[in-house]
């Protein structure tokens, strides 16, 4: 007659000596012990990593994702170019798409070259609402009827570092007066900040004749003075005649 009650063994593996063989995979250990809470391997490894709790060990290591920067609601810009005949006026075109889409129309410049009628606009709105534009452009540029190009942009920043002057020039027109114009406040690292130039004859002896107008941003800590007597300098060698104005507004 057998005393006690037989322990069994924890599986089919286990030997004489309480062992686990390995034949079941498991971990190898000793016996059960009546009254002591068996743990499962999740539980084992969890108390490893400090008792933390398994959906925490499961995001260890694991970098969460950070929010995607994007820019305010109507802080997203589309700048458009687009020509197109005076008959069809891309200003029309432009700005009807531009509403329909919900976007406002910050800025535009419209001038005639040639016989082309050209459109610079500058739209802002929702990032939805530009995406929405940005459809919009290409179906009216499959139309044929306009040679459009646009691209996304951002504001243009407050330079309180420039101040705007205007220069006005006249002279006879001649190959390359524009560029040497150009070329001088470049050197000067003088910002061009808008211009318009034409060539004309005048009505008075018929001689062809070139006009520049020409809106400037001259940083503050350059001697205006010194720089007024250097341009002046500069086109009376070219014999352009010209002048160098503060902007009053």
């Amino acid at each position: 007659m057998v005393r006690g009650k037989l322990r069994a063994s924890p599986c089919a593996g286990a030997g004489d000596s309480g062992q686990c063989r390995g034949a079941c995979g498991a971990l190898p250990g000793p016996l059960a012990t009546p009254g002591v809470r068996k743990y499962s391997a999740i539980e084992r490894i969890a108390g490893r990593c400090g008792g933390q709790d398994m959906g925490t060990v499961k995001q260890a290591g694991r970098q969460a994702p950070g929010d995607a920067t994007r820019p305010a609601s109507n802080e997203n810009y589309l700048l458009i170019s687009a020509f197109g005949t005076p008959a069809h006026s891309p200003l029309v075109a432009l700005s009807k798409r531009i509403s329909e889409c919900g976007c406002n129309l910050a800025e535009a410049r419209v001038s005639t070259l040639g016989n082309e009628l050209s459109v610079l606009a500058l739209a802002q709105g929702a990032w939805d609402a530009i995406a929405k534009l940005e459809n919009a452009l290409a179906r009216l540029d499959r139309d044929g009827e306009l040679r459009l190009t646009h691209f996304r942009t951002s504001a243009r920043q407050p330079q309180a570092n420039l101040l705007p002057y205007v220069v006005e020039v006249v002279a006879a027109d001649k190959t390359g007066v524009l560029f040497q114009l150009a070329e001088f406040f470049e050197r000067q690292n003088i910002t061009i900040e808008q211009l318009h130039s034409t060539r004309y004859r005048a009505m008075q002896t018929g001689a062809d004749m070139f006009s520049a107008q020409i809106t400037i941003g001259i940083p503050n800590t350059m001697h205006i003075a010194a720089l007024r007597d250097d341009f002046l300098e500069f086109c009376d060698g070219l014999n352009l005649d010209a002048i160098m104005d503060p902007m009053k507004f």
